[in-house]
């Protein structure tokens, strides 16, 4: 293949989203991620005694039609299924979240567990450092969250003066397993007061039901944006120990049945302030910002924005 090497920093969904259209249009682009697997928010812990929880994104919705075409290959690959939500229709994964993601990511060139902690714009490309080596790309892609790609580029670069008043909300979520069945029978709750956003049995979603043991009575608790910036720097058992009294309330079950109990700190959960615009790009078009945080809190927007970038890049040969 003849045109520039391109390099993608993120795996979540816009990262995906756009490695996807750039192999489509015969490019093959590097994507490099610090996580040990892929997709970002489209999450799955996995623990001993076969527990599973979606920590990240509970669901997913698709409004246009791209998505919607998205959204029916996954279904037909088996990696998502339709959830009837309440009064409305949504998407999940099968046999989790993270399902989506890896749909998505087969046949790319990831390169897990690989920090990026600096960047060097040189004579019109781009040295990237992680943690334990460089790599220089004609033209990167970031699909950080905006404060993240702020730190990576300073503060007084162009592009982060553009993107300082994106604003997003932070998530603590606590997973849980239970010997005893609670009593209250939450199934899925989601809230706008009170300490928790949403809490779901994780045996609830499509393609769960035959759960049984410890994973029959699993439950994710997100903690509200209020709740989860007024603790945001509390130590994690801390947490722990705070949302488990606080789940137990609300499930009416007895802490001590608890078997197990881990949190986890989305830093940047929730767009609460986006850009308004799909991606930015820099003058000589070498550097392209996107994700969910360029237009709203929804995953379909993370893919929308990683897409438009794909698309805006120049045909492999140019």
């Amino acid at each position: 293949m003849n045109g520039p090497r391109i390099g993608i920093i993120g795996s979540g969904m816009a990262g995906l989203a756009c490695a996807r259209e750039l192999t489509n249009r015969g490019y093959r682009p590097v994507l490099l991620d610090k996580g040990r697997g892929v997709g970002g928010r489209l999450a799955t812990r996995r623990a001993g005694d076969g527990l599973r929880f979606d920590h990240g994104a509970q669901y997913i919705t698709a409004e246009t039609d791209g998505f919607k075409a998205e959204i029916d290959r996954l279904i037909c690959e088996e990696a998502a299924t339709a959830w009837e939500l309440e009064d409305r229709s949504v998407f999940t994964g099968l046999p989790s979240m993270n399902a989506l993601a890896k749909g998505l990511a087969t046949g790319l060139d990831i390169r897990r567990e690989t920090e990026v902690v600096a960047l060097e714009e040189c004579a019109g490309s781009w040295r990237v450092h992680s943690n334990d080596r460089a790599f220089e790309f004609n033209r990167l892609v970031m699909t950080v969250p905006a404060p993240q790609a702020i730190a990576l580029l300073g503060r007084s670069h162009g592009l982060s003066e553009a993107i300082s008043a994106v604003r997003l909300l932070p998530c603590w979520c606590l997973m849980a397993a239970f010997s005893d069945a609670p009593k209250s029978g939450i199934r899925v709750e989601r809230s706008r007061s009170g300490p928790f956003s949403w809490i779901s049995r994780e045996a609830a979603k499509p393609g769960r039901q035959e759960a049984a043991g410890s994973q029959a009575n699993a439950y994710v608790a997100h903690a509200s944006p209020e709740w989860s910036q007024d603790h945001l720097e509390f130590e994690k058992r801390d947490v722990e120990r705070l949302l488990l009294e606080l789940l137990c309330q609300q499930l009416n079950v007895d802490p001590a049945s608890a078997t197990h109990v881990a949190a986890h700190r989305w830093r940047f959960a929730k767009v609460s302030v986006p850009l308004g615009m799909p991606f930015l790009r820099n003058s000589n078009a070498t550097l392209y910002l996107g994700g969910d945080w360029c237009l709203g809190a929804r995953v379909e927007c993370a893919w929308q924005s990683g897409q438009a970038i794909g698309k805006a890049l120049p045909e492999p040969d140019a």
